[in-house]
């Protein structure tokens, strides 16, 4: 019988191409037909220290990965130790017994165990570097698949290096297949889910070609995980459409290019994580003084100061929200799955325009390196708005020595000169300033200034800015945002399907808060329920700063550095509010 899905987890050393088995698996069974979503663990050292791949695959569109597994591919006894407790009944592991001795390890509960040599296997083809390339053989017979993807597969992944490493590869490839053919009797189908043009892919490809068909044309950015990836894909992209990356000396000397590109009229950005957000903030400010329009992408991970570079967290929210210090307008998108990652860039540049302020991206490091698979045919036509663009022949027309390019309008907002117009020369300062940019500390200049720039927030659309599923009467209200999306969906349909009425309110855009559509939401709920993956419930203060919520609200916290699970949640709530009869325990 096939099954509707299946879990997979391959696990070793840095530098053993853990990888690169997941991501050759991941194509084939992408171009096969199915839906996956692929999630790598990993250390923060170039090389050395345990890292995994694990691969959901599917019939239907998955947002995160699943708790149960069906298969282990370990290279190191570690992968065993840390995942077998959640491999299903009668599943199945393969080791190669060169790295992994079963003696060392308690098995447990009924288990499936095969030693594959893979490094034997590996040798005897000239060179033990390709066990991982076996691994991969090994796999495709397991999941009873045609070879051919996988070998179109292999080519694609190593056709840079010669025709002799391809040639070599598909050898390790059909060796690893024949093997297991030979040894293992038992096999894992599953149903294929139906054709489409699917496209598999991270947060960190799709943020960057997002950006890239947003009409972005300069990023500048220093390296730094997990956001390094979105600058290592721009450095290649954006010269073939005229653009220019800069790797910078630091995140200081980042903003501050990224700032002079959006002042020139070009559409300019850069990416980073919490510590480089900390650095950006002075300059973020001048943005917001000195209505030029930036993007920053902040890939967020575990805190303060460096943290965990490679683990998981959401808690730069209030950095962005008011990291700076003064008040200025921002606007927060945060995108919750890959195909959101590259629809939001466009929207981010085109906000940033219209608005003439900074738009932060909340990326996190769940999304930004896990991957997706979303159908082609999802990704809508993309527009691109400038927002309000001096005329020639407007400036031409103006009188005054200075153009007024801070003038008082009813929305905020005042057209932009772009350097180079004749007649619309204008003073840029972070200092306060008057209608040509020129400094002011007049009393009526400064709250008049001040209340333009806050009117900007006030036209800010905020159709489509939370994403709702579920029950139209829900007992319980589940909210998040970023990539828990896919946990709480999955934790709605589960307890969905147990008979209780559940709600889920993902927000997509976190500043301005559609504080209205949520009343709406929170107000039919029992009990509100805000997951988030930080310890001071940021979210939910936010939210309660806009929302009188305070007494069903219920934090849902994890800040560990590893992604919270559906059980986790469910089990959560069955601790704290007895379904049965809509009460709050004690």
């Amino acid at each position: 019988m096939e099954e509707t899905e299946l879990s997979i987890i391959i696990g070793g050393q840095q530098g053993e191409g853990i990888e690169s088995v997941g991501e050759i698996l991941a194509k084939a069974m992408s171009r096969i037909g199915y839906h996956l979503f692929g999630a790598r663990s990993f250390s923060s050292r170039i090389k050395g220290g345990h890292t995994d791949f694990n691969l959901r695959i599917s019939k239907v569109q998955v947002f995160n990965n699943s708790e149960d597994l069906d298969i282990i591919i370990a290279f190191d006894e570690d992968t065993i130790s840390l995942h077998q407790q959640s491999l299903k009944a009668n599943g199945i592991i393969l080791c190669d017994p060169k790295t992994v001795n079963i003696n060392n390890i308690n098995l447990g509960k009924e288990i499936r165990y095969h030693e594959i040599p893979l490094t034997q296997l590996a040798a005897e083809l000239g060179s033990q570097i390709m066990k991982n390339i076996i691994a991969v053989g090994a796999a495709c017979s397991l999941l009873n698949q045609p070879i051919e993807e996988f070998e179109t597969a292999i080519k694609e992944q190593f056709e840079k290096k010669g025709k002799s490493i391809i040639e070599n590869n598909l050898g390790a490839l059909r060796k690893g297949y024949q093997y297991a053919k030979e040894v293992i009797e038992v096999h894992f189908p599953i149903e294929k889910a139906t054709s489409g043009q699917r496209i598999f892919m991270s947060g960190n490809d799709a943020i960057s070609l997002g950006a890239v068909l947003g009409g972005c044309r300069f990023m500048a950015g220093y390296p730094i995980t997990p956001a390094s990836e979105v600058l290592e894909n721009l450095t290649r992209i954006i010269p073939e459409y005229g653009g220019v990356v800069v790797q910078t000396e630091d995140e200081l000397a980042a903003i501050s290019m990224v700032l002079g590109a959006g002042y020139t009229g070009a559409r300019a950005m850069t990416a980073t994580a919490g510590p480089g957000v900390s650095l950006m903030q002075e300059a973020i400010g001048l943005s917001g003084a000195g209505e030029i329009p930036v993007v920053i992408v902040d890939c967020q991970r575990g805190g303060p100061s460096s943290g965990m570079a490679t683990k998981f967290e959401q808690s730069d929210l209030n950095a962005m929200f008011s990291g700076t210090h003064g008040e200025s307008p921002r606007i927060i998108l945060s995108p919750s799955t890959v195909l959101e990652a590259f629809t939001d860039m466009p929207k981010a540049f085109n906000l940033a325009e219209k608005f003439q302020c900074p738009v932060f991206v909340a990326s996190d490091l769940m999304l930004a390196t896990s991957k997706q698979t979303f159908d082609f045919q999802e990704v809508n036509e993309i527009e691109i708005d400038r927002g309000k663009l001096a005329g020639d022949l407007e400036l031409f027309e103006n009188e005054k020595a200075f153009y007024e390019r801070f003038a008082i309008t009813e929305d905020g907002i005042t057209p932009r000169s772009i350097p180079g117009q004749k007649k619309g020369m204008h003073h840029v300062t972070g200092i306060e300033h008057g209608p040509s940019g020129h400094p002011s500390e007049n009393p009526n200049n400064r709250k008049e200034q001040m209340d333009k720039r806050k009117r900007k927030l006030e036209n800010v659309p905020l159709d489509q800015s939370i994403k709702y599923e579920g029950s139209q009467h829900p007992d319980i209200l589940l909210i998040g945002f970023g990539s828990t999306y896919g946990v709480i969906h999955e934790a709605r349909k589960k307890m969905h399907s147990s008979g209780i009425e559940v709600g889920h309110a993902h927000i997509r855009m976190l500043q301005p808060l559609a504080k209205d559509e949520l009343t709406n939401y929170t107000g039919l709920a029992k009990k509100v329920f805000i997951i988030e993956q930080n310890s001071t419930g940021q979210l939910a203060n936010i939210i309660k700063q806009k929302v009188a919520i305070h007494s069903k609200v219920h934090s849902i916290l994890k800040y560990n550095g590893i992604p919270i699970k559906t059980s986790e949640i469910i089990t959560y709530i069955h601790n704290h509010f007895d379904v049965s009869s809509n009460k709050e325990l004690v």
